[in-house]
């Protein structure tokens, strides 16, 4: 389904963690990084590095997203009243492609990216194939009826190593989900910790 198969378990021996919360990351079996250096003793890193560090891995959760696609988003955080950090993540889990991954209608966020992009999906009954579309509370995202049948999706619903989030209502029967609520950081099912503090404050200083 998807050809970012390999680049997905790469993201994860670069970032040393399993971001995706997956059984078959390598980082299950070793949590040194990629490469013949990738097991030598990393140094402490500093507030920069903390800072990127933190960005790479969010960017790498939402399917390892362009530095110019990720300031975008970023600046219209900082537009939005509130949190900077909050909106930043709302306006993450906002995008179509990460819409129909936490609904489970495909396995991981490179494959919801292809699905949207090959026209497989609906929303409010009118096809969308950009995967950065905004969703909007609301809005019903569904899978259209000549794509119901295709096999990985039917695999993604029976998925067990993740949970649909409360924000996004999902009914696998009819392959349909409503975007209820725009999340905050800790509704947001994350397999690992995400600083989008540290993210705020590296493009404040850059």
């Amino acid at each position: 389904m998807t050809k970012r198969t390999s680049a997905k378990y790469k993201i994860d021996r670069r970032m040393g963690e399993n971001i995706w919360g997956r059984a078959k990351s390598p980082v299950n079996r070793r949590e040194y990084g990629p490469g013949q250096h990738g097991q030598r003793r990393k140094g402490k890193l500093s507030d920069f590095g903390l800072q990127l560090r933190a960005k790479q891995k969010l960017k790498g959760h939402y399917g390892d997203l362009t530095e110019k696609q990720f300031r975008r988003i970023y600046a219209d955080a900082v537009r939005i009243k509130g949190d900077t950090g909050e909106n930043l993540i709302g306006l993450l889990e906002s995008r179509l492609d990460a819409v129909v991954y936490r609904a489970k209608f495909v396995a991981t966020v490179f494959a919801a990216r292809q699905f949207v992009n090959h026209g497989h999906i609906t929303v409010n009954g009118k096809r969308v194939n950009i995967p950065s579309y905004r969703v909007k509370e609301g809005d019903v995202i569904e899978v259209r009826d000549r794509s119901k049948q295709i096999a990985v999706v039917l695999e993604a619903t029976q998925l067990a190593e993740r949970d649909v989030p409360d924000y996004i209502e999902a009914d696998h029967s009819k392959l349909k989900a409503t975007f209820v609520r725009t999340p905050g950081l800790s509704d947001v099912p994350f397999a690992v910790q995400m600083e989008p503090n540290l993210v705020i404050e590296f493009y404040a200083q850059n």
